[in-house]
């Protein structure tokens, strides 16, 4: 039976993407291996969003290529391939096949051609063996593994916001949503694979349902919310400026809703906001962050910024930590700017030295770290519900409601019983994201997929530490 592995970088929609490419194959009768030294075929995603993440993908490239010197298949596709198709095809001729996103059928084509003209038809050869077992992946460069306890649901494609720095529109087109029936089902299958929380995503999240009328991002996640069993449901990646009265009704109403929203701003700045082509100003989002505190108490926001970015002043800058320390984000990521090509920022006068990016972006991070311990202090003494995302060896890792997986940190529940002391910087930190450590002393084996009650008992920059509430 063909195997085939992926490798799936960048960001949860590319892990969609990912996934329902691994899904299609299996259904062709590959076989799925996390092990790539295991497959007849290897497949790349690719990200292209900044430097760093096309880096990232040219360097996993360069460290597969030695697999078709054994006769294997190395194939390539997603956001870097779509933009550098032909740089990458000269520079790693080793390369066997190369798509762009959205080509998955096509990809899927190729891998069958290709093992039957090794193996003769494998077409229907093993498909049942093949489709056994849960479908849900988690796939990544760095530990390909079997999740049952969350899902990303990708509810959209494209962007049509046209912000002067991101590539995305030209990569992945423009905004279009995906049929409610589509995602529902999809949303179906997750619950029935044991998934407690589904991660609904998209680049541009509260325009979904703009090409339907009168069912919004609010109608879908009713509709969510109404199907049977317990589990969660994240909203990731809402532009302020589709943020509504109907949408904030339905986080605070539905019982199933996290009480999270992940608000990427970029700026806070008037010169800046308008110059990245943001929209809005900083008594706007001002305005709008009350707004949203007020109709959903106890709510966690999440954001992003850019800082670097062409013409960005020692004056732009405090105002923007001025604007961090008032507002007091509850999570908090930095991005240095990256000038890509073909992006209208690219052409702009005024570029930051990168010492200078970096010292601005460690002075946010800085000041985030004494938010973030006051605001974990706050939680000491109070119990929460805590979802279980794996379990290894003697630990346990979860989340409160408050974490997104992959970007806020993970809850390390250590199943002994003695002191665990501090915990920091041992997991992912591409863009300075926070993270939470929470430390149950546990006296039963937790499953992953299963819900615990905790008290918090210590707390520290980033982490918690706690026990399972009596």
């Amino acid at each position: 039976m063909p195997k085939v592995s992926m490798v799936s970088l960048g960001c949860p929609k590319n892990l969609v993407d990912s996934d329902t490419l691994v899904t299609k194959l299996r259904r062709e009768g590959f076989l799925y291996t996390p092990e790539t030294e295991n497959a007849d075929l290897v497949l790349v995603n690719t990200c292209g969003f900044i430097e760093d993440a096309k880096k990232e993908s040219v360097e996993e490239i360069l460290k597969l290529k030695h697999i078709t010197e054994e006769g294997r298949k190395l194939l390539v596709f997603g956001c870097l391939a779509k933009r550098y198709g032909d740089e990458l095809k000269k520079e790693v001729p080793e390369i066997d096949g190369l798509w762009g996103v959205g080509e998955e059928d096509k990809i899927v084509e190729y891998c069958k051609e290709t093992m039957k003209r090794r193996h003769g038809d494998t077409e229907t050869r093993g498909k049942d063996a093949a489709l056994s077992g849960s479908p849900r992946f988690r796939v990544s460069a760095a530990a390909p593994d079997l999740v049952s306890s969350y899902a990303y649901l990708k509810v959209a494609e494209g962007c049509s916001r046209g912000c002067a720095y991101c590539v995305i529109p030209s990569i992945r087109g423009p905004f279009r949503s995906m049929g409610p029936d589509k995602i529902l089902e999809r949303a179906e299958e997750h619950i029935s694979s044991g998934a407690k929380e589904l991660v609904l995503v998209a680049q541009d999240l509260g325009n979904y349902g703009r090409e339907y009328s009168g069912y919004t991002l609010s109608s879908l996640v009713r509709d969510i919310a109404f199907i049977s069993g317990d589990f969660r449901i994240r909203l990731l990646y809402l532009n302020p400026t589709s943020i509504n009265d109907e949408l904030l009704s339905v986080v605070a109403e539905e019982e199933k809703v996290c009480k999270y929203l992940d608000i990427p701003l970029q700026h806070s700045e008037d010169r800046i906001l308008k110059a990245m082509g943001r929209g809005g100003t900083r008594r706007s989002i001002t305005r709008m962050i009350k707004k949203i505190r007020e109709a959903i108490p106890g709510i966690t926001l999440r954001t992003t910024f850019i800082v670097g970015f062409p013409g960005e002043s020692e004056e732009d800058f405090g105002g923007l930590k001025g604007f961090i320390e008032e507002t007091a984000f509850e999570r908090l990521g930095v991005f240095t700017y990256s000038r890509e090509e073909g992006t209208p920022a690219s052409k702009m006068k005024g570029n930051i030295p990168r010492k200078t990016k970096e010292k601005r972006r460690d002075e946010i991070m800085r000041l985030q770290s004494s938010i973030s311990l006051e605001k974990n202090r706050a939680l000491v003494g109070k119990k929460f519900r805590v979802i279980v995302d794996e379990v290894e060896g003697g630990t346990a890792i979860g989340r409160l409601s408050s974490q997104a997986p992959e970007i806020d940190g993970v809850v390390f529940i250590e199943q002994k019983h003695g002191a665990m002391g501090r915990v920091q910087g041992a997991r992912r930190n591409k863009d300075l994201e926070n993270s939470s450590l929470l430390r149950l002393h546990a006296s039963r084996s937790l499953k992953a997929g299963e819900f615990v009650d905790v008290k918090i008992l210590e707390a520290y920059d980033y982490d918690l530490e706690g026990e399972p509430a009596a």
